[in-house]
């Protein structure tokens, strides 16, 4: 069964560019080391909720779109080999420094997922 990477992101209006030109780079990186598929979502239809939400998940603040995002690979295994050879890929090094992100790193939110459904 595929595994997934999940990722919310706030990420500000004026560096949606900056950010989609980020995501390019980034996730035809990760597509060129094996993974199947590289979405990246801007928030459209995303409203605060009562109790919980994706905009207070990530603590946007005003000026602020939600990213939601997600890598699918073969599987676990394979995810663990391609996020090491990602984050090996001399491309990422720049990418990777927190102090040029077009978003506030600390307030994004990422994990693994095992999927129970594929249709």
């Amino acid at each position: 069964m595929p595994y997934v990477d999940g990722f919310l992101i706030p990420v500000p209006q004026k560096n949606i560019d900056a950010y989609r030109e980020m995501a390019q780079k980034a996730g035809a990186i990760w597509r060129e080391h094996g993974a199947l598929q590289f979405r990246e979502c801007m928030a459209d239809d995303v409203k605060p909720g009562v109790h919980t939400s994706f905009p207070q998940a990530v603590k946007q603040e005003e000026g602020e779109l939600v990213m939601f995002s997600w890598i699918v690979y073969e599987s676990r295994e394979e995810r663990d080999i391609i996020n090491e050879k990602v984050m090996n890929d001399p491309r990422m090094k720049e990418m990777m420094d927190p102090a040029t992100f077009p978003f506030d790193g600390k307030r994004m939110i990422f994990g693994g997922f095992k999927m129970i459904v594929d249709l």
